[in-house]
């Protein structure tokens, strides 16, 4: 059962998103403000890019403003505008390809200032190399359920996948980072146990 304060957060967010089906343009402002932080984390573990980021979470709330008489509240709000930005931010990342790009241009741009920082930044490129060669979803999915805390439910939700379909693609996505990850690290290909 949920918290007291997460069920009075649901309660705000969804009386939010019906002032703002009623044309309240403060309600929408609100709800923008609430939503933002929370979805530029998201969108720049994607691609960390700030205009993308920004141009996704515009889109968002275009489509949230325009759609909000459409929830029905068979998923939070939270869910709701995650599942939105999931499918720009997806689209978006496969109309631009941006992510190897991005990925570069961040290699390249990245000097590190200290050991710790260098050894921060050679484990963040490691890793972003890992997740890089992923298939988008699987990728998408293992970076909601690990660096966003979302469970497979709320996954499933967002993306509009089934919850077995979201187990699988991170079963998959976890091996193939079990496989992939220590060549990536110059370690070689793993030797058989």
């Amino acid at each position: 059962m949920p918290r007291p304060s997460l069920q009075s957060s649901e309660a705000r967010e969804a009386l939010l998103l019906q002032r703002v089906a009623d044309g309240d343009r403060q309600a929408f402002e609100e709800l923008y403000t609430t939503y933002h932080r929370r979805l530029s984390r998201f969108l720049m573990r994607l691609a960390p890019r700030y205009d993308f980021a920004e141009e996704i979470i515009n889109d968002t709330f275009w489509v949230v403003w325009r759609k909000a008489g459409e929830f029905r509240g068979a998923s939070r709000v939270s869910t709701w505008i995650m599942g939105i930005a999931y499918r720009r931010a997806l689209r978006a990342l496969r109309d631009e390809r941006q992510i190897a790009a991005t990925d570069r241009r961040m290699s390249e741009e990245s000097t590190p200032d200290s050991e710790d920082s260098a050894a921060r930044d050679d484990l963040h490129d490691w890793i972003s190399r890992g997740l890089a060669e992923l298939p988008e979803e699987q990728r998408l999915t293992l970076e909601m359920a690990y660096f966003l805390g979302y469970s497979c439910e709320e996954i499933s939700a967002i993306t509009g996948s089934p919850v077995g379909t979201i187990k699988a693609r991170m079963f998959h996505a976890r091996e193939k980072l079990r496989l992939s990850l220590p060549s990536l690290g110059g370690l070689g290909p793993r030797s058989p146990l």
